[in-house]
């Protein structure tokens, strides 16, 4: 079977005898058709990212949406791999104290978008880069045996449990055929060829998930590529745009999708799919922001009339709920130079105003959750 997306390979003899896909080098041939269809997508898209990356420069805490904004990406792209938490247990102050496989594995993913982002000042976007990134993904969590940080050099293959090489769904590049692939695909991330950026991140994201450099984590890996390239490319200045709940809402689609790639060699309808994506994502963040600047103003309002005695450790605890919107009293109060009885009294001034609420107890411990940020970022989680 050859198409223009590739073609399956046979490798080993007899009874070891398995077929792997080989995806042509990019860009595809012939070059993509934009249709009416695919031209209005790539309008709405950039138009809508141009909205967001307007708010992006304009609002003077979108560091704070980040931060928070990455945290829920991390969740969600980690979800689509099978893990069970909720937005909750990774915010959780005890964390350190309770954590458990599930949740390593969104803060890890949390410190490799941070990483990656560091590093994208240094390094082009390039399999160093994406060797080192898969290396703080995988550290000390599940997969953490697979060879992190490298690429493989023995076979992988997707499917349910049990299955083999012979009645897998997907059987990617055998180790040899994958370093190639690589190194065409790193030419063709920082190749100026004049094809819309957009359009490029979506054929490196399927050619990266078809390639399946790792052992592990490759489906994580591959929707932050999607992040990073638009960040390399200037589509976006900062990783304010990330897929993962849009990929997660499509599932079965997604895949099929870039199963119809490598059976078709159809790269139109895998484009189409991720433009719609980039827009709805891109108007989602836009929405949320526009949710979290309104629930600013009205619990700011809510403290006008605190006394000026108390005003600034309030404001101070009010900021510090905006990043750690789950808290616990004596470590708020260590990390904000507080005593534990002010931080209380203040703790309880929100509670009274309707901002936090008590929310569990863990231990001897009371937990108290900003609640109303929460409902806001949970939404799709």
């Amino acid at each position: 079977m050859e198409n223009r997306a590739g073609k399956r390979i046979r490798n080993l003899d007899g009874e070891a005898e398995y077929f792997s896909f080989l995806p042509a080098a990019l860009p595809p041939k012939p070059d993509i058709e934009i249709d009416d269809e695919a031209r209005e997508l790539l309008v709405d898209a950039h138009s809508s990212l141009a909205l967001l990356n307007g708010l992006a420069e304009r609002i003077p805490n979108m560091d704070l949406f980040i931060s928070m904004y990455v945290r829920k990406e991390a969740l969600v792209s980690s979800q689509i791999e099978g893990t069970q938490c909720t937005l909750e247990d990774v915010l959780n102050p005890e964390l350190d104290e309770n954590v458990n496989a599930d949740v390593s594995d969104v803060v890890n993913y949390v410190r490799a978008i941070n990483f990656a982002e560091e590093r994208l000042n240094a390094l082009p976007l390039c399999n160093r880069l994406i060797r080192e990134i898969h290396a703080v993904l995988m550290n000390s969590v599940r997969g953490g045996d697979k060879t992190p940080g490298e690429f493989r050099v023995s076979r992988n293959w997707i499917g349910p449990a049990g299955c083999t090489l012979k009645n897998a769904l997907y059987v990617p590049p055998n180790p040899q055929d994958m370093v190639e692939c690589m190194s065409d695909s790193e030419k063709y991330m920082n190749a100026d060829d004049g094809t819309d950026p957009l359009i490029k991140a979506a054929l490196i994201h399927y050619q990266f998930e078809t390639i399946h450099p790792f052992l592990d984590g490759n489906g994580r890996l591959g929707r932050l590529l999607i992040t990073l390239f638009l960040m390399w490319a200037k589509v976006i200045s900062s990783p304010v745009l990330y897929l993962s709940c849009y990929l997660k809402l499509n599932r079965i689609e997604y895949y099929d999708r870039m199963g119809e790639v490598r059976r078709t060699g159809n790269y139109e309808q895998w484009v189409k799919f991720f433009l719609r994506g980039v827009a709805l994502t891109a108007k989602d963040a836009v929405e949320t922001i526009d949710r979290l600047t309104a629930l600013r103003r009205r619990s700011e309002a809510k403290l006008a009339d605190v006394s000026s005695r108390s005003r600034e450790n309030i404001m101070k605890l009010f900021a510090y709920i905006e990043r750690n919107p789950i808290i616990e009293t004596s470590e708020t109060a260590a990390a904000l130079g507080l005593s534990r009885n002010g931080t209380a009294k203040y703790i309880a001034l929100l509670c009274d105003k309707g901002i936090l609420r008590q929310s569990a107890k863990s231990g001897k411990a009371r937990v108290y959750s900003y609640e109303e940020y929460l409902n806001i970022l949970k939404k799709d989680t």
